[in-house]
């Protein structure tokens, strides 16, 4: 009877001992699923300690995944002493989670060894053994274990070899595994087609095409992730009504939070307002929006008023601290000019990150503002934040001072990053801007690495600075150059403007020979430069020939043509050219397109012609006069002695785009070529308003009044206009006799 107490006792106390166990295992569970990980240790370590409990296999698991989270070397060693002390070693699951731990911990040396002692791996053994090959670099021997296995049937282990070849950079390989695996009939699954639809772009969209077709005849389409796969691939190869058509053919169920954030981001590359309208699908399917769908669509607001809508919701559905949303929405903000409200949203954020500093810094670098991005800078400074290239290149782009340039060269130099091309190119650029052309080919000179970029900065820099011969020595040295680097169409159209300014023909000319040889001549930009050189070095004949033999023509080809003729004083050629522009369609007109076909028919004397463009420009084409179209207006009027209508017009740009002095200025040319006394004298006191020292007012007035037989008043003139102290300049030649 003793004996049968005894023997109940003891199986009570065991039945209690395991319900215990099993009751901290699921504590154990739940504290590494929580991120508790440490709380996770000392809870084993509490029934290690236990004379009573003893660790069973998913206990010693569940630590040394706790310890493998923390990457706790030590604490893992121990745990695995203790498996192998207890016998609890030969449990797959004890020796898989081992081998998790030393891919954490990076240890390939050991994971290896342990694989080595598992007598019978499983598929989840190998697919560790396999991704941490790949995760830690050892790819070789990844492929070497993947040969060797006796049996390559399951999906995970061929998921593995694909996943690991894709991080790796090893695109071709991960495919060529994706269709070895489809020959060998192993069923795929949405992981390994995710994965494989993920790599195609372009260079392999009729593969991912046929991936399409298989995952349809599959039959998961109902996977989310694979939905998601081809919706992305489609985007990449810019095929944005197949990603579209995608998304429409999902199921509502299948659509999740990732999905809607493809499709917004996909399309507000290509189409804002689509883009806007998922988005409003997005929040009536009663998603949440991430912060993600917040960035993307924060890109495809139209106008700063939706803009404000997009912020406010953002802020509503409680994304006002993430700096990630905040810093696309200074970005927003700054491409409509909003730079008060994207410096709110700077000044707001309290976790700024480097890209919120280079945000607000290029957002003063678009406004031209660069003492606000030198104030920016030093803030960033003082509280430690180290920048980088795109700070300093957003700095360097700004009208910096030359004091302000040399403090961030001298920043540049302290971080190490001068010898970044970037950063030299920008030096190169800011320097040339400030008029220190020798600084800047001083850093060209020292730059260790020169890229076609530099090149242009040097010669475009020695052409804006007045050193047009240098710019010139600087493109040879280009074409010499070891590097063996190509001129582009900048450059070219740089060498052009240079030919321009030193009026030689000569060197134009082998400009243009060399285009055509090199083959640029398709550049729209070269064909234009090229124009305008024949034009200003007197062969308008030239102009027309590369003209007509362009390909594409933009608004400036046309343009420059128009300006050619006009200069040459060819007014009905430049009218019939501008014609001959509106009835093919292909460009519109601009204001430039208008100021130089109305300065044309201005020198000509075509004042109907004149009339009927400037009332077509307006009521037509619906473009706002502005001070050029009026000047060559009035000019063209006064010309044609219609002083009156010339005034009449003259007032009408009053109330348009108020009082300027080079309208003024061309009825009062007008007038004295036309001797009209009364109206001269009237214009002559308001430009003496506007140009109190201005000598060439008096000495025009002078002659209209000599022109009248006025000589005294002619003297009066003269003498208050050295009363004032207003000097007329004296003539000059640069002839040397």
């Amino acid at each position: 009877m003793r004996k049968a107490l005894c023997l109940t006792e003891n199986l009570s106390a065991i039945a209690e001992n395991s319900t215990t166990l099993l009751n901290l295992n699921r504590r154990l569970t739940g504290l590494t699923r929580s991120g508790e990980n440490r709380n996770a240790l000392k809870v084993f370590v509490d029934v290690h300690r236990c004379t009573i409990l003893r660790p069973d296999e998913y206990s010693v698991s569940l630590a040394i995944t706790a310890a493998g989270h923390l990457r706790d070397t030590i604490f893992g060693g121990q745990v695995h002493c203790y498996a192998i002390r207890s016998g609890l070693l030969s449990h797959s699951h004890v020796s898989n989670t081992l081998l998790s731990l030393y891919e954490r911990l990076g240890n390939l040396v050991l994971l290896k060894k342990k694989f080595e002692e598992i007598k019978e791996p499983d598929d989840y053994s190998w697919t560790t053994l396999l991704s941490a090959c790949f995760k830690l670099g050892d790819i070789e021997y990844a492929f070497e274990v993947f040969d060797k296995m006796p049996e390559r049937d399951d999906v995970a282990v061929w998921n593995a070899m694909i996943t690991g070849c894709k991080e790796s950079g090893y695109h071709g390989t991960s495919i060529k595994l994706f269709q070895e695996m489809h020959k060998l009939g192993v069923r795929h699954d949405k992981f390994g087609f995710a994965t494989v639809l993920s790599m195609c772009y372009y260079d392999c969209l009729d593969f991912g095409k046929q991936v399409h077709s298989l995952v349809i005849k599959a039959g998961f389409l109902v996977a989310s992730s694979v939905v998601n796969a081809l919706i992305t691939m489609y985007f990449n190869c810019q095929l944005v009504c197949d990603a579209g058509l995608v998304f429409e053919e999902a199921d509502v169920a299948v659509r999740d939070q990732v999905t809607f954030n493809v499709v917004i981001d996909g399309l507000a590359g290509f189409k804002r307002e689509d883009s806007l309208s998922v988005f409003r699908q997005m929040l009536e399917a009663g998603l949440r929006p991430t912060d993600l769908s917040f960035v993307s669509i924060m890109s495809s607001c139209s106008c700063v008023a939706m803009g404000h809508q997009v912020h406010g919701l953002a802020i509503k559905t409680g994304y006002q601290d993430y700096t990630l949303v905040n810093n696309s929405t200074m970005t927003m903000y700054s491409s409509f000019e909003d730079f008060g409200a994207a410096r709110r949203v700077f000044e707001l954020l309290e976790e700024k990150d480097l890209v919120t500093w280079n945000t607000m810094i290029s957002s003063y670098n678009q406004a031209k503002m660069g003492e606000s991005a030198m104030s920016v800078y030093n803030r960033m400074h003082r509280i430690g934040v180290k920048p980088d290239a795109f700070t300093f290149g957003s700095l360097l782009a700004t009208s910096l001072d030359l004091d302000s340039l040399e403090m961030v060269q001298a920043c540049i130099i302290k971080f190490g990053l001068s010898s970044k091309i970037e950063i030299s190119n920008a030096l190169i650029s800011a320097y040339s801007k400030n008029g220190q052309i020798e600084k800047a080919d001083l850093i060209f000179e020292r730059s260790p690495g020169k890229n076609l970029i530099s090149w242009n900065a040097i010669i475009s820099g020695f052409y804006h600075n007045g050193f047009p011969f240098e710019g010139l020595e600087r493109f040879s040295c280009l074409i010499e150059s070891e590097d063996r680097i190509l001129p582009d169409a900048y450059t070219l159209s740089t060498l052009v403007s240079i030919c321009v300014s030193i009026s030689s023909l000569m060197i134009g000319s082998q400009t243009h020979a060399y285009v055509l040889r090199h083959g640029h001549f398709k550049e729209t930009l070269i064909g234009n430069a090229l124009i305008n050189m024949y034009s200003q070095c007197g062969t308008i004949q030239k102009s027309l020939e590369v003209f007509n033999q362009m390909s594409e023509k933009d608004v400036v080809s046309w343009n420059s043509l128009i300006s050619a003729y006009a200069r040459h004083g060819e007014g009905e050629s430049a009218v019939s050219t501008y014609k001959t522009m509106r009835d093919k369609g292909e460009v519109d007109p601009d204001a430039a397109t208008f100021a130089a076909v109305l300065s044309a028919c201005s020198h000509a004397g075509l004042v109907e012609e004149g009339l009927e463009i400037f009332n077509s420009m307006v009521e037509y084409h619906g473009l706002i006069p502005n001070t050029d179209h009026f000047s060559c207006l009035v000019d063209l009027l006064g010309r044609a002695g219609h002083l009156d209508k010339a005034e009449s017009l003259v007032k009408i740009s009053e109330k348009s785009i108020g009082s300027r002095v080079d309208v003024l200025w061309a009825l009062f040319s007008a007038c004295a070529a036309h001797g009209d006394l009364k109206l001269g004298k009237m214009v002559a006191k308001l430009l003496i308003e506007k140009e109190k020292n201005d000598p060439s007012v008096y000495v025009q007035l002078s002659n209209i009044y000599a022109g009248a037989g006025l000589w005294k008043e002619a003297e009066e003139t003269r003498e208050a206009m050295n009363s004032i102290g207003a000097m007329k300049q004296r003539g000059c030649s640069w002839m040397r006799l």
